[in-house]
């Protein structure tokens, strides 16, 4: 019987060479899989998984009016799973539409994301997928600053910490670092 997955991790955690990994691993077993992200993420090209250390994979953009369901039933073979890189970035109608993927077409959904924003604010994808996903687990990495196990996502502009504004702003290293709870309050000297 198939499940729901929410893998979810701070910035810097290893989300999407998790799911390269995971396309490996099924591919490798002749186990086709199907890879989705949003179309939001454009910080390398639209539809592609992109890892820090490298390696990346193709996908199929999500967009807003993208129905997931219809865009899985019509993959022939059939996948054997189904990956979601960025899931944080969907909208609940997304999140529905994969819990039917996995109870309907009894194919399991890996997603993968952020928790929780700069605000510490739940993402509208992150919220469903918490709801919805059968098994949740978090993908741990430490923090910028210090020994302990990173939770949070600060944002800085030109080397200030930034704990206000627009919830999503796409970006990487050059505008998000993982932190724990005590340095997202009272970080150290952050280095451009």
């Amino acid at each position: 019987m198939a499940q729901f997955y929410f893998k979810y991790g701070a910035m810097n955690s290893g989300k999407s060479i998790e799911i390269i990994k995971v396309a490996h691993n099924y591919e490798e077993q002749n186990k086709p899989v199907a890879i989705f992200t949003s179309a939001l993420d454009d910080r390398t090209t639209v539809g592609l998984v992109a890892s820090r250390i490298g390696f990346q994979r193709e996908a199929q953009a999500v967009k807003e009016e993208t129905d997931l369901f219809e865009a899985v039933k019509a993959i022939q073979p059939k996948p054997f799973c189904i990956l979601v890189d960025e899931a944080q970035f969907l909208t609940k109608q997304h999140i529905i539409q994969l819990s039917h993927v996995v109870d309907d077409l009894d194919i399991p959904v890996m997603a993968f994301g952020l928790k929780n924003d700069f605000m510490n604010e739940l993402f509208e994808g992150s919220k469903y997928l918490l709801l919805y996903a059968d098994k949740i687990e978090e993908i741990k990495t430490i923090c910028w600053f210090c020994h302990k196990k990173a939770t949070m996502n600060l944002r800085f502009h030109e080397g200030q910490p930034v704990y206000h504004g627009e919830q999503i702003q796409i970006g990487g290293n050059e505008s998000y670092l993982p932190v724990c709870r005590k340095c997202y309050h009272h970080p150290g000297k952050i280095v451009e």
